[in-house]
């Protein structure tokens, strides 16, 4: 074979593998996962945007007075350090397998606005997953999506889980509502200006920061996972937000020494979400 066939067909098979999968076939992925644990989707129309919702087909018959909301993190936010995705729904959507795992009680997943729905959402552009991903409106819409929540599971008091930047919008929530038990993170983006400039990123100007909610958020439990392998949020981020907090405030951190950004935490969610109830 000529060489420079074979460099063609060696390019083929190299782009074939970096093929980003269409946010239909992400979509599609989501549901699979889902509908395998008997879960269904739910469109939330939340002010600005409507939101997708995953959440057990018989979750208001579970008497337990307490929802497990877990929030998604940042998605396919960015297609190269420059280039802005078209569409930020998560390739891997792990606040959902965190979910599934959850080993008892009334869980839901709650997408980011403009996840699984973009053309849904005409207010939707690229600022809500690049520099205001964490935007008032954001926030906003992600509060109305959890009083419905509660409403379609009959519950009262909520745990809220989040991954990556989906801990920096639980964080943002829990210092605004009075029905949050817990605030539990995985990787959480808490600091988003310490972020961008320690890992040279551009920063997200429009966004709410949970930093600046540490009065707000100081009686609250929570427990903060980070990996000691992770190089898109690195353990030490998570151990300064903790310690920006006032002596005994309830607030843990716990590194899982071989963990990156995204393995193995779902693998050992039963585990790590007995840890930060529990205790």
């Amino acid at each position: 074979m000529p060489a420079s066939l074979m460099l063609a067909g060696l390019a083929a098979a190299l782009a074939a593998c970096t093929t980003v999968p269409t946010p239909q076939a992400r979509r599609d992925a989501a549901d699979a996962l889902a509908q395998a644990r008997g879960w269904q989707a739910q469109a939330i129309p939340a002010g600005a945007f409507t939101l997708l919702a995953y959440l057990p087909a018989n979750a208001a018959a579970d008497p337990a007075d307490t929802l497990t909301v877990y929030v998604e993190g940042d998605g396919l936010a960015w297609i190269t350090r420059s280039q802005p995705s078209d569409d930020p729904t998560p390739r891997d959507p792990l606040a959902l397998r965190l979910a599934l795992a959850q080993p008892g009680g009334k869980a839901a997943y709650l997408g980011r606005p403009c996840q699984y729905l973009r053309q849904q959402n005409p207010a939707c552009g690229s600022r809500y997953w690049t520099t205001a991903r964490f935007a008032p409106e954001v926030v906003e819409a992600s509060d109305r999506a959890l009083d419905q929540l509660k409403q379609a599971t009959a519950s009262r008091r909520l745990i809220l889980v989040g991954h990556s930047g989906g801990g920096a919008v639980a964080a943002l929530l829990a210092a605004r509502r009075t029905d949050v038990d817990r605030l539990i993170t995985i990787a959480g983006n808490l600091d988003h200006r310490v972020w961008t400039t320690r890992l040279r990123l551009s920063p997200l100007t429009a966004s709410l920061n949970p930093a600046d909610e540490i009065a707000a958020l100081r009686q609250l439990p929570q427990w903060h996972f980070a990996g000691g392998r992770d190089s898109a949020i690195p353990a030490e981020l998570v151990r300064n937000f903790a310690a920006a907090f006032p002596p005994g405030a309830p607030v843990h951190v716990a590194v899982e020494p071989d963990y990156d950004h995204h393995c193995c935490w779902a693998e050992s969610w039963p585990r790590l979400y007995r840890m930060a109830v529990e205790r």
